[in-house]
């Protein structure tokens, strides 16, 4: 009898799993080289994070920080959260990701930045708000208050969107290495990250929690729930 290891089955499947996985970086890739963007997004919408402790979901506006609002659903349509790290957790405060697993995605992205949105809304627990380093520089990383961190309204940072069900998941995700793993963009230790991504986040920082995928799921309804 084959083992699992030489069922062609399995080995088919696993193949078409790579493949397709493969396609879907390179169409990634692609898009940033043909200077390519998606159509407008919803004034508000939803993004579903499956991560390694659960769930948690993430309501975007686009009138708190259009700029930001939309290049966060470019992010999540083009799959580039999917087998993320949260690679910077600092407990009681805020849970950093955004860098791409794969180095190639990773790199294609890191300059690829977006203009300031003018902060309109505070750093409560639960908003969400991209990082970066001096004026017009944010990108892809993005961070999630796990307190009130009001300190942050007048240093630019721009909330577009709140996590309005699952805050206790991303209360939960492993915070064990602090600023080892990657740490902030100011402190410019990233670049290993960059350059290796999860593969040396899955050896040398096996213990960080992940995301599994990131879905966009619509509208929410009417009715705006608040952070939990």
């Amino acid at each position: 009898m084959l083992n699992d290891e030489s069922d062609p089955d399995r080995i088919y499947m696993m193949n078409r799993m790579g493949h397709a996985l493969r396609m879907r970086r390179a169409l990634v890739l692609l898009l940033l080289l043909s200077g390519c963007t998606t159509f407008r997004p919803p004034n508000v919408y939803r993004v579903r994070f499956e991560t390694s402790q659960g769930d948690f979901v993430v309501e975007v506006h686009r009138d708190w920080a259009p700029l930001g609002a939309d290049r966060f659903y470019d992010l999540a349509t083009h799959g580039v959260f999917d087998g993320q790290r949260f690679f910077r957790v600092r407990a009681g405060v805020f849970v950093q990701f955004g860098i791409a697993g794969d180095p190639r995605v990773a790199q294609a992205w890191r300059n690829r930045t977006i203009a300031d949105d003018p902060p309109r809304h505070a750093n409560e627990r639960g908003t969400i708000a991209y990082a970066f380093t001096t004026a017009n520089t944010r990108a892809t990383q993005v961070f999630i208050n796990l307190a009130d961190n009001r300190q942050f309204d007048g240093q630019g940072f721009a909330p577009f969107g709140v996590v309005v069900s699952g805050m206790d998941v991303v209360d939960r995700l492993y915070s064990g290495y602090g600023e080892t793993s990657g740490g902030g963009m100011r402190a410019g230790h990233q670049d290993r990250l960059f350059a290796e991504g999860n593969a040396w986040l899955g050896r040398d920082f096996p213990k960080l929690d992940y995301i599994k995928q990131a879905v966009v799921t619509g509208r929410p309804p009417v009715s705006a729930t608040s952070p939990r």
